[in-house]
């Protein structure tokens, strides 16, 4: 038999491989029967079953709103034009002073 014949085979023999560990990972799932639900205080067993929980209620946001430390925005990106042209220029940097060359007695 030829290299490549036995190429094909092995790859051939890993998928179905494969295909077949992916059948018996899904078939449990599917065979699985959801259990009929239990009418409330018990069913033909005599059984009570876990007692309901307590409806919460919603929680309420802590502090306002808008938020006490909420400040707006210096620009609204909403507008027309660049965000360059929005924001102020940062100030120049002085110009330095040239090097002071030492004078000759």
């Amino acid at each position: 038999m030829s290299s490549a014949a036995q190429l094909v085979l092995m790859v051939g023999g890993m998928h179905l491989l494969g295909l077949l560990g992916a059948f018996l990972l899904i078939m449990p799932a599917l065979r699985d029967q959801p259990e009929p639900p239990q009418p409330p205080g018990g069913g033909a067993d005599g059984g009570g079953g876990l007692p309901r929980p307590a409806p919460q209620t919603p929680v309420r946001p802590r502090g306002g709103i808008p938020l006490p430390d909420a400040e707006p925005s210096r620009i609204r990106l909403r507008e027309p034009g660049r965000l360059g042209d929005l924001l102020p220029r940062p100030a120049r940097r002085p110009a330095r002073e040239p090097d002071r060359r030492p004078v000759r007695v």
